[in-house]
Formats: C-alpha cells, sequence, structure tokens
C-alpha cells in the first residue's frame, strides 16, 4: 500500500501537471486534493498541449482511477465546458472518474462577489482570478456553502439556493450597487448540470480508502503551492484552500498515517502571479527572459508571471511545513545561455541575516536577498536522460539546492514534454 503527494513547494504555477503526469506511470489513482478551476497544470504528450483546471493530470492516462476531492470547490459549467474540450482532444471518460458528493458548488454570484471585492480594493488588490474561489470556501466556512450531494434533492437545493441568492443579492445591491440575481434561472440551470455530473458522482472518501486498502498506489495532486496556503502562505495574498500536505488528508478523506512520501515541486527559479511580496523578484533582463524563455503566462488566466531567482529560504520553509521528502525540479533547461545564476539563502531584515521565513509580508516586502553566485552553461539539455551527464555547472547548482534542503530529487525536468526529464527515484 502506498500514497504520494505532490504539490508546489513555491508560489504555484511549478509544472505539477507534468509532474503527476509522469508519477501516474506508477499510480494507479490521482486524487485532486484542493483548489477550483483557478488552478492551471499543463501538460504536453508528444508536442500536443492539454490543459487542465478541475480534472486530475492522471486523466492522461486512461486506465487509471482520477477523483476530484470534497476538498476542491466545483464550478460545474467549468468542469463539464473543461471535460468537453478534452474530449475534443481524445481523452475518455469512463468509469474511473469520480467527483465527490461533499464537495462545494460555486455558483454565478461568487465569481461576481469575488470581482468587485478585487475592484474596491484598488491598489490592496489580492491577485484573485475572480472565478469565485474565495467567496466559495467563505460560505462553506461560515457553514451556508451548498454540495455537490444538495443539487441531486430538488427541495434541498431549492430552499438552500433562495436562501444563498437572497444573501447574495443583499449584498450585490446594498454594498456594491450591482444587479440581483434571478434564483429560478439559477436553479433549472444547476439541476442540468447535475444531470450531466450524475454518472461521475460518488461517495470518494470510501473509494479512496477502499483503493488504498486493497493496494492500489494512491497519488494526492495538490493546487496552486505552499506559499499560497490560507494558513502557511503570504496571507492575505494567498488562495483560500489548504494547498500544504494537510489538505490532502482534509481534502479527500484518506488519513495522514497512510501517506509514505511528500514531493515538493519547484523550478529552477522562482514565480509568482497577482500581489503580495517576491523577495527574489526580478525587473531586469534577467527577468525578462526567464519570462519569455519559460513562458511564464498562466495556464488559467494567461497573465505574465513575476519572476525571479530561487529563494530557498521560501523552500524551506515549504519543506516544513509539507514534511517533503522529494525533490522534483522544473524548468533547468530555461538556465541554458545564461552566464550567471543566483539562488537566494538568507533574508536580511533590519541589518540583521535570517533563514527563518516571516509571517509579516512588511518583512517579505522591504528584506534584502542574500545570494549565492553561481556560473552557468550553454549546452542544450533537453534531452539528456541521466543525471551525471548534465554539464559541471549545472550540476553545482542543483547539489546546491538538494545539500541546502537536505532533500534528494526524485526526477529533474528538462523540457516541456513528457520525454525530457530525468527519472531519479521512484517515489512508489
Amino acid at each position: 500500500m502506498s500514497c504520494t503527494v505532490v504539490l508546489g513547494a513555491q508560489w504555484g504555477d511549478e509544472g505539477k501537471g507534468k509532474i503527476v503526469d509522469i508519477l501516474t506511470e506508477k499510480a494507479d489513482v490521482v486524487a485532486r486534493y484542493s483548489g477550483g478551476h483557478n488552478a492551471g497544470h499543463t501538460v504536453v504528450i508528444g508536442g500536443v498541449k492539454y490543459v487542465l483546471h478541475l480534472i486530475p493530470s492522471g486523466i492522461m492516462h486512461g486506465e487509471k482511477i482520477n477523483i476530484i476531492g470534497n476538498g476542491v470547490v466545483i464550478d460545474p459549467k467549468a468542469l463539464l465546458d473543461e471535460m468537453n474540450d478534452l474530449k475534443r482532444q481524445g481523452v475518455t471518460f469512463g468509469k474511473g472518474f469520480y467527483i465527490s458528493k461533499r464537495a462545494h458548488v460555486i455558483f454565478p454570484f461568487h465569481g461576481i462577489i469575488d470581482r468587485l471585492r478585487e475592484e474596491i480594493k484598488g491598489s490592496k488588490k489580492i491577485g484573485t482570478t475572480g472565478r469565485g474561489i474565495g467567496p466559495t470556501y467563505a460560505e462553506k466556512a461560515a457553514r451556508n456553502g451548498i454540495r455537490i450531494c444538495d443539487l441531486f434533492d430538488k427541495e434541498v437545493f431549492r430552499e438552500k439556493l433562495e436562501q444563498n441568492v437572497k444573501e447574495a443579492n443583499f449584498l450585490l445591491e446594498q454594498k456594491y450597487s450591482s444587479d440581483k440575481l434571478d434564483v429560478d434561472a439559477i436553479y433549472e440551470e444547476y439541476l442540468g448540470y447535475a444531470e450531466q455530473m450524475r454518472p461521475f458522482i460518488a461517495e470518494t472518501e470510501y473509494l479512496i480508502n477502499d483503493l488504498y486498502n486493497s493496494g492500489k498506489k494512491v497519488m494526492m495532486e495538490g493546487a496552486q503551492g505552499s506559499l499560497l496556503d490560507v494558513d502557511f502562505g503570504t496571507y492575505p495574498f494567498v488562495t483560500s484552500s489548504s494547498s500544504t500536505a494537510g489538505g490532502a488528508c482534509t481534502g479527500t478523506g484518506l488519513s495522514p498515517a497512510k501517506i509514505n512520501r511528500i514531493v515538493g515541486v519547484l523550478k529552477a527559479y522562482t514565480t509568482r502571479v497577482g500581489g503580495g511580496p517576491f523577495p527574489t523578484e526580478l525587473f531586469d533582463e534577467d527577468g525578462e527572459r526567464l519570462r519569455k524563455v519559460g513562458n511564464e503566462y498562466g495556464a488559467t488566466t494567461g497573465r505574465p508571471r513575476r519572476c525571479g531567482w530561487q529563494d530557498l529560504v521560501a523552500v524551506k520553509y515549504g519543506v516544513i511545513v509539507n514534511g517533503i521528502t522529494h525533490i522534483a525540479l522544473t524548468k533547468l533547461d530555461v538556465f541554458t545561455g545564461m552566464p550567471k545564476l543566483k539562488i537566494c539563502v538568507g533574508y536580511k531584515i533590519n541589518g540583521e541575516v535570517t533563514t527563518v521565513f516571516p509571517p509579516e509580508i512588511k518583512n517579505l516586502e522591504t528584506c534584502e536577498p542574500v545570494y549565492e553566485v553561481f556560473d552557468g552553461w550553454d549546452e542544450d539539455i533537453s534531452k539528456i536522460q541521466n543525471y551525471d551527464e548534465l554539464p559541471k555547472n549545472a550540476k553545482t547548482y542543483l547539489d546546491f539546492i538538494k545539500n541546502f534542503l537536505g532533500i534528494n530529487y526524485c526526477l529533474v525536468s528538462v523540457g516541456t514534454d513528457r520525454k525530457e526529464t530525468m527519472l531519479l527515484e521512484d517515489v512508489f
């Protein structure tokens, strides 16, 4: 019996989609445990790009079991649109795809409120995707949410929806001077979505435990990254769910006692999207080069990502709060041709150097990164399959990260395609 969690060790966008896709070769089950369609995981197979938002990346392997867990918030329209897009690309959805009855549902008013809240913040914007994720989790925490299972009881659904639309309309009219929503239209629309989703709905907490207990290899797929976790991230510039390893348990119903390994995915450099502190952010030609060569634009929003040097203070913090056992490093190839590389190993705050990732946003915004400098390389590494064949300077760079964190690599990615990967250790 085996369970491996795969999560982002930075601010998301680390390339988790590719890593999960590769590791799925050894897994039997892939379960998504947090976030919503604000996530974007890209998988490239034979030069063809597949973009996933809600559906686990394991769907690219037709014989695997894929589960959307209870910790995910689901916009039914977005889910069905994503399924149809993938079907047009040849992906099939059979008996191996399941959606938790306990997952909470995103409604139109969640997205509207999300965007209006962001607008009135002006320069203090968080950088939300405006897709209703935060308001849905807030409603869940306030015990007013509507779950997938509610959609299949017309009386219960109607009663809950009327109350939620009533509250949403009051907020829209009184605070935002916005138009009211029609509860009848939403009710009928979502009943239609429910019927389309019906074949895939299940008590997934029982399912995943039964699969694990029967000897199946389970992989839990996180969304966003550790530094966007609602508790441990750069609050308030975070997502609204538990994107760290703890969320894998609360978001699926599988006990922490059953997790064997935790893989932290990190880029060779660092990126983030939206507002919030970013100590190693670059505003020069190096930052522009990383963005251009690394194609650093959001898979979900298309927004250009902020780019910077690798920050091991932040990653080490992610290792601690997640209990990361293995590193999966991506986009090493982006550095090819850069003469000098830097890695942040400390923050200078108020005249003193620390290796602690501080909770105070002000300290993160004003700290001075302390760097180690490395020589780059010019060789094309995208076809290399053996770690020892990497250029000397590339190995020096990788070895420094490994030794600083005290964790071994399970794989190193040297390109976007499945094949452009060095598999170093089996995490199952």
